[in-house]
Order: C-alpha cells, then sequence, then structure tokens
C-alpha cells in the first residue's frame, strides 16, 4: 500500500499541472459561460481521487478570474486632464481688511469636444476633480501678491449653485504666483456645462496703487469609462 502511494504521488502532481496549464490556457475565454459550466464539469469528473486538489485548483482558478476581471475594469478606465484659464483685475480702491467680491466672466468649457479627444463622452464620466489652481500676477511686472491677505474661489453656473473651488490664507508676500488649495468638491455638473462662472473673495493686506491683472489657471482631473 504504502509503495502504491509513493507511486501514485507524482500522478497526481502531474495532473495538477496539467489542469493548471488547461486553466491558463483558458484565460482568454473566461466570460465565456458554457465552457466556465464545461470546465467546472471536468474537474469534477477528471479528480475524484484528489478532492483537495480539486479545491485548491477551484480556488487558484477563481482567484485568477477575479484578477483578471479587476485588472480589465480598471484598464478601461481614462484619466485625463482638463485646463482652463480665466484672468481678472483687483482696483487699486480696493478696502484693507475687507472681504472683495470679483466675479469672473463665463469659462467657456468645450467640455464635449475635450472628452469625444479623449475616447470618451458626458455620459461615461465618472468623476471630475480639481487637480491644481494656480494664481499669476501678469501686470504690473515684477509685482508680488504682498498686497493680499488671504483669498477663496468659488465656482457655479445657471443650472448650479455655487459652491467652494479652492482657497488659500496667509498669502506668502513674496510670491509673484500662488498655488491653492482645492477642495475635494467634485465638478462633474460645471465642467460638463456649456460654461461655468468664477467668483473671488479677497481679503487685502495693503492698499493698492495700481489695477493689478491676474491669471488664474485651473487644471481639472477627469475619470471616465472608454467608448
Amino acid at each position: 500500500m504504502a509503495r502504491n502511494a509513493v507511486y501514485s504521488r507524482p500522478h497526481h502532481i502531474a495532473r495538477f499541472l496539467n489542469n493548471v496549464r488547461f486553466i491558463i490556457f483558458l484565460l482568454p475565454y473566461r466570460n465565456n459561460y458554457s465552457l466556465n459550466a464545461t470546465l467546472w464539469y471536468y474537474f469534477r469528473c477528471s479528480l475524484p481521487n484528489c478532492i483537495k486538489m480539486k479545491n485548491k485548483l477551484i480556488v487558484i482558478f477563481s482567484g485568477i478570474l477575479l484578477i483578471a476581471s479587476s485588472c480589465k475594469e480598471i484598464a478601461d478606465l481614462l484619466t485625463f486632464t482638463i485646463n482652463h484659464q480665466v484672468t481678472f483685475q483687483i482696483e487699486n480702491s480696493s478696502p484693507i481688511n475687507l472681504p472683495i467680491e470679483i466675479v469672473t466672466p463665463e469659462v467657456a468649457t468645450n467640455s464635449t469636444q475635450t472628452f469625444e479627444n479623449n475616447n470618451t463622452n458626458a455620459n461615461l464620466v465618472k468623476d471630475i476633480k480639481l487637480q491644481e489652481i494656480k494664481l499669476t500676477i501678469e501686470n504690473p511686472v515684477g509685482k508680488t501678491f504682498s498686497f493680499l491677505k488671504s483669498i477663496k474661489l468659488y465656482i457655479s453656473t445657471s443650472q448650479t449653485s455655487e459652491i467652494e473651488l479652492a482657497s488659500l490664507d496667509d498669502v506668502p508676500v513674496s510670491a509673484t504666483t500662488i498655488t491653492l488649495i482645492p477642495t475635494n468638491a467634485r465638478l462633474d455638473a460645471f465642467v460638463k456645462a456649456s460654461s461655468y462662472q468664477l467668483r473671488t473673495s479677497l481679503v487685502m493686506r495693503e492698499t493698492l496703487t495700481q489695477t493689478v491683472d491676474i491669471k488664474t489657471d485651473l487644471k481639472f482631473k477627469v475619470t471616465a469609462s472608454a467608448r
């Protein structure tokens, strides 16, 4: 009996390896439900004397299918960025230590064309968030943000209520470009719209002697499914 057991073990291992190779061969056809049923029957009938080995094969096969399916779902998701730019002015008559409200002109999104260029469309977009927003003084040249104490930006559309977009307290006085801290808000409705509007709320640190032109660069991160 012991001798038979010794000689039967390599035989079982060989059959185990053959079945693993069979599983790998069938991976491209993992979405074929008839084939999956046939494969189950094969394992059930072909290994009557290897119950433990059969269970291990089933676990391995299920794990491989789960990982492969998850990787396919991840691969089907697209990630790309949308860049917008808008400019606003701060007048030299702005008061100190009081909030100043500045509304920008409407920003055209051109989102339909942007989605098309990235092999998706508005209905397949999963999530849009602000990745980065920078403010740069364009005029006067060399002017720093020493006059600005704090800033908040809000976004809205004609169909969507206003929400906070980004902010920065304690603006660095020697900087000519500042990076605001984005909120974690979902911005799908705003970027999918044909246009949106920004409202800037400023608190001044010092009086301006001339008008300042500020360029705002926005970068939105988009996650969507491919068409």
